[in-house]
């Protein structure tokens, strides 16, 4: 696999901490990884963004590319046409990270938002993206109350557009997981239509570098270079069942 997107089931769900775990993971095991962030918003020039963030959790040794910045937080389309700026279009995002892919073992493309937040006024998408790499998507969703209904449409959103879903990942796991975080362990994988592929803690971003790299494999499950084991998580954060 060289080439994974990084999407999500919204914004601020784990999706760059993901990105950085990942990518730490990867340069662990002696591969060359490269991340590419198509549009970064809600960040002035000179500000760091997403991918700077990556770098800081993951370590020195990757590349990053960022395409685009907009200083508003917004999706990408209103973005570009409230700054002035040239939007992204799926084809660019394919043709950077093809490019990229030529270049390093492991290529991790983080999208903005969902998965069908908008990147131009064409209604492009990063499933376009995917869809145009053949790639498979990496989907970070919530733990609590409603995210199953996100995981169940984004994953009918995959495959409506014939992209394949690597599987789902929770971004932030409670520190105090309540019932429906915990309920969610045995029900995300139905919803998703793929087993889970690990559950990063809340607050894994604050940590430090070297913390965060000697930490992550603990996160990712195997199909991901790391040494998550689902059942045993699931089984240990199971709720007790209700009193009689």
């Amino acid at each position: 696999m060289t080439v994974i997107v990084v999407s999500g089931t919204g914004t601020e769900i784990g999706k760059t901490v993901t990105t950085a775990a990942v990518a730490a993971v990867a340069r662990a095991a002696g591969r060359s990884v490269a991340v590419l962030k198509p549009a970064q918003t809600g960040v002035a020039p000179g500000e760091p963004g997403d991918a700077q963030e990556v770098l800081r959790l993951a370590g020195d040794g990757i590349t990053t590319r960022e395409l685009v910045r907009y200083p508003e937080p917004l999706a990408p389309d209103v973005a570009a046409r409230r700054s002035g700026r040239a939007q992204v279009h799926p084809r660019e995002v394919a043709d950077a990270a093809a490019k990229l892919a030529t270049e390093h073992d492991l290529v991790l493309v983080e999208g903005a938002g969902g998965l069908l937040v908008r990147l131009d006024d064409e209604g492009g998408t990063l499933a376009d993206a995917a869809r145009l790499l053949g790639a498979p998507v990496l989907v970070v969703v919530s733990a609590g109350l409603g995210s199953l209904n996100t995981t169940q449409l984004t994953a009918e959103a995959l495959r409506a557009r014939g992209v394949r879903q690597l599987g789902p990942l929770i971004g932030s796991w409670p520190a105090v997981p309540d019932l429906a975080s915990r309920c969610n362990l045995a029900d995300l994988p139905k919803d998703a239509g793929s087993p889970l592929l690990g559950a990063v803690p809340e607050g894994a971003g604050a940590l430090d570098g070297a913390d965060f790299r000697a930490a992550a494999a603990s996160w990712l499950g195997p199909e991901l270079g790391g040494t998550w084991d689902g059942p045993s998580f699931a089984e240990r954060e199971a709720p007790a069942p209700p009193a009689h």
